[in-house]
């Protein structure tokens, strides 16, 4: 069979001129005589090979974490097989491991021959995935010796412990810490794309068993070898991509006349989909083409948005591909027996493994968004609500009423089509969501007015009402999303240059400008107004959609990172902060802990001080504390800065005003920091044996090489322009707030006084900690200490410092207070778990109650 014959079907009569089913739509081109059709050629990358990649590196690094934190159990389970090992004859375990050896080595022969042979026409593409399963095998071999290599050269004892055990006979020498066989092998079979399991499978166990039986590996080695050959895999299908997944014409064409159905030839008419022709008789095909790498593509975002929102369709990424055919067929049958305008299926089909279709009968027409303005009339609205109501009585729910599901044949009458989502017996609150889509969509086109007014004639108002709390975005489809944001921004590129044309001119000749319609980004807005106009009574509160909100999972995954990064440090030590507190000075302690608490009222009062604005200030005190929580889940002072900006626009301050404060703040935080520690910088050099130190000329030496390094910038023009653009906000918008600040002086004084209070509680809460384990440094050493190392907190990437603000402090009380470091870890224990673990819980009361206020 030539390739023109494959493209354009079977032999057959072909259709009569003018005869229906002879010709493609007319908006459609059809094929000229003898031309193949298309048919998928190179290589696609794969988004699904990209996150099994990176599953398999992250099960690759968790396995040799857990194989060295767990290496009592790793190393107990690995004696375990040995002993068990021992009971097998050792002549018995030797000819099993070599028999087992050659037959995994086989296995990519025999795999690759039997390929080959029984795949004639597709030879082509059966090499290119033998080539990716060659490269694939070589590249999971150099991993597995590049961990071997790494382990014995690199790793701690324990880890070499845990993968590894003594050959037999040679107490000096260790099994490899990857079974490298298994790697390349499977690499293989997996790249290759291989379809037939069984064997191989039956050799990797036996291989497996083979190899523990023999004491040539460990149930660690065994694992690693597996997951390696897997990720070096699907890394090298990402890298170089796969053969193109999707079937050809002639294939899909032989899977319709295996369904029955009478095909001629087929067209492209878009990703994934085709325009088939029949013969003389039959109607034309819309035909959907399901594939399983693009459907489970979505998994990460499917299951996300499935987790999060109480109305989000179940993820079809959860389901086979017989699954999903399965339930769009339902969809599509029930709401045809619901007497829905709809494409009727004519067949479904399987291509092969990874792929399905779905044979529409072709309904020519056009989708809402490729229609003119007055193409929508009242007429057609109402017929798209009539539709709608027709699903809602059956309790069928779309999901999906975007402008491309909307598509209006060539009588003018509408039909609701791509139903893939949908589900059948929805729930209210699903159904409700459908009516909140289709008002938005069809206001985006025709205004909030027209929108509302058609879907009351047809729905009510009562049940019009009842969809009101369910006008969110969130609730909204993406697209729908995107279009409100996009018309928003145009809506305000159109106003600028009439607000500009407006102020030129002659005063005398000026006009007054109409006033503007409302912003499109306030439709959701217009559309509740009318529906409010219809039915007053309507709620208007918005429901809970939302099951799990990006921050809660933000905040547990901050804690869990803040945990595991401060438990190291708070516990490496045998002075561990329990030891510190049961054998404490309790009046230093008592000192330690009003210190602490005393920090949060004069953070609020520099807080408050740089706002002209009145503020409450019992609530600025609890967003101080609540600050405490927020420094889990956010990296040094970004996580206060975004919370007293919150706090700010929840007081009725304008966004550029509320930022403007905090920058204020932020700009004489760090003067007066930096003038701090310049003060008992000189007052330890002062100090009987301070000038072991030599701390003022190391500052001095540091500011002068800021003060060249900034010369240096300024002499560059690029450098220069770059360091305006970064200056620029400073002055366009700190300077004039400070200015207006000035006129305040009472204010300023509070603002500079509790930056400066709120520095010396903290220094003083350390040196009562440092006081408390039963050491005397001078005051002034401990607050240089304190003021470096909180620095250092700012600039860390890691939740409130942790980690490094820990480590500066230890180093620096060890250097600069002459303290040993037993007595260092103990004290700094100490003032951490004043400062920051123990008020997280009220901090996270402090912030749920500003909450529930409205005040964050």
């Amino acid at each position: 069979m030539t390739e023109a014959t494959e493209a354009t079907g079977a032999p057959g009569p072909a259709a009569a001129p003018g005869s229906a089913g002879s010709a493609l739509p007319p908006d459609i081109p059809a094929p000229r005589p003898g031309t193949p059709g298309p048919a998928p050629t190179g290589r696609v990358r794969q988004p699904v090979a990209l996150i099994r990649l990176l599953v398999g590196l992250a099960a690759i690094t968790l396995t040799l974490l857990l194989a060295d934190y767990a290496r009592a159990t790793t190393s107990g389970i690995a004696a375990d097989v040995a002993q068990l090992a021992r009971l097998v004859p050792r002549p018995l375990a030797a000819i099993a491991g070599g028999l087992s050896t050659a037959a995994l080595l086989l296995v990519p022969v025999w795999s690759a021959v039997r390929r080959l042979l029984s795949a004639v026409p597709e030879r082509r593409r059966v090499l290119q995935h033998l080539s990716d399963g060659l490269l694939a095998a070589v590249l999971a071999y150099g991993a597995s010796v590049a961990v071997d290599l790494g382990v014995d050269e690199l790793a701690p004892a324990s880890l070499i412990a845990a993968l590894t055990q003594p050959l037999p006979g040679h107490d000096l020498a260790h099994t490899e810490p990857v079974y490298g066989y298994l790697a390349p092998v499977l690499a293989f079979l997996t790249a290759s794309a291989a379809r037939e399991h069984r064997v191989p499978r039956i050799v990797l166990s036996v291989s497996a068993v083979a190899g523990l039986a023999a004491g040539y590996a460990t149930p660690t080695a065994l694992l690693l070898g597996l997951l390696i050959g897997w990720t070096a895999a699907h890394g090298t299908l990402y890298a170089v991509g796969t053969p193109d997944p999707r079937p050809r014409p002639a294939q899909l064409l032989q899977s319709l006349r295996e369904a029955g159905l009478r095909p001629v030839a087929a067209h492209p008419a878009g990703p994934d989909r085709y325009l088939v022709r029949q013969e003389a008789g039959h109607p034309d095909l819309d035909v959907q083409l399901l594939d399983r790498q693009a459907v489970t593509a979505a998994l990460v975002q499917r299951a996300w948005r499935r987790l999060r929102l109480r109305t989000a369709p179940h993820p079809r990424a959860l389901r086979s591909l017989r699954t999903g055919l399965e339930h769009e067929a339902l969809v599509s049958y029930a709401a045809v027996a619901a007497g829905v305008r709809t494409r009727r299926i004519a067949a479904t089909a399987g291509l092969g493994r990874d792929n399905a279709l779905v044979a529409y009968e072709y309904l020519p027409g056009r989708t809402l968004d490729q229609l003119a303005d007055d193409e929508l009339t009242d007429h057609l609205l109402t017929d798209a609500w009539s539709q709608l109501a027709l699903l809602q009585r059956r309790e069928i729910s779309h999901r999906a009423l975007v402008p491309s599901s909307i598509l209006v044949d060539r009588a003018g009458a509408v039909h609701l089509v791509d139903l893939a989502d949908g589900d059948i017996a929805a729930s209210e609150l699903v159904l409700r969501c459908d009516i909140a889509q289709l008002l938005t969509t069809l206001a985006l086109r025709v205004g909030a007015e027209r929108s509302v007014r058609t879907a009351v004639a047809v729905l009510g108002p009562d049940v019009v009402g009842a969809a009101l709390p369910l006008l969110q975005p969130i609730a909204l489809a993406r697209s729908t999303r995107t279009a409100l944001k996009q018309a928003a921004r145009a809506h305000c590129a159109a106003l600028a240059p009439a607000g500009r044309a407006g102020t030129t001119g002659s005063p005398a000749r000026a006009r007054p400008a109409a006033p503007p319609p409302p912003p499109p980004g306030e439709l959701l807005d217009a559309i509740r107004a009318e529906v409010l106009r219809t039915r007053p009574q309507a709620p208007v509160r918005a429901v809970k959609v939302e099951r799990l909100r990006p921050r809660t999972l933000l905040a547990v995954g901050g804690g869990v990172v803040a945990g595991w990064l401060l438990l190291p440090q708070l516990f490496a030590s045998e002075q561990n902060p329990i030891a510190a507190v049961g054998d404490a000075d309790p009046l230093w302690l008592a000192l330690a802990v009003l210190a602490a608490a005393a920090s949060h009222f004069t953070a609020a009062m520099g807080f408050v001080g740089f706002v002209p604005e009145r503020l409450h200030f019992r609530h600025a005190v609890l967003a101080q504390l609540a600050g405490s929580f927020v420094k889990l889940v956010s990296p040094g002072g970004v996580g206060g800065v975004a919370l007293n900006t919150r706090f700010l626009q929840r007081s009725g301050i304008p966004t550029a005003q509320a930022l403007s404060s905090v920058g204020v703040g932020q700009l004489f935080g760090l003067v007066l920091h930096l003038l701090q520690l310049g003060a008992f910088v000189y007052l330890l050099d002062t100090e009987p044996g301070g000038s072991e130190l030599d701390a003022l000329p190391a500052v001095v030496s540091g500011l002068a090489g800021a003060a060249v390094l900034l010369a240096g910038v300024s002499a560059v023009p690029p450098a220069r322009r770059w360091l305006a653009a970064r200056l620029r906000p400073l002055t366009s918008e700190v300077l004039p707030r400070l200015l207006e600040l000035l006129r305040s002086p009472g204010r300023l004084a509070v603002g500079v006084a509790g930056q400066l209070l709120v520095s010396l509680c903290l220094v003083a809460c350390l040196y009562c900690c440092v006081r408390a384990v039963g050491r005397e440094p001078a005051f002034a050493s401990v607050a240089v200490v304190f003021l470096i190392g909180n620095a250092v907190g700012n600039a860390a990437p890691t939740p409130g410092g942790a980690g490094a603000v820990d480590s500066a402090l230890v180093t620096l009380l060890e250097h600069t207070a002459s303290m040993e470091e037993g007595g260092a870890l103990a004290a700094v224990a100490l003032f951490r778990l004043l400062t920051l673990v123990l008020p997280v819980l009220p901090g996270w009361a402090a912030f749920a109650w500003l909450q529930r206020r409205g005040a964050l």
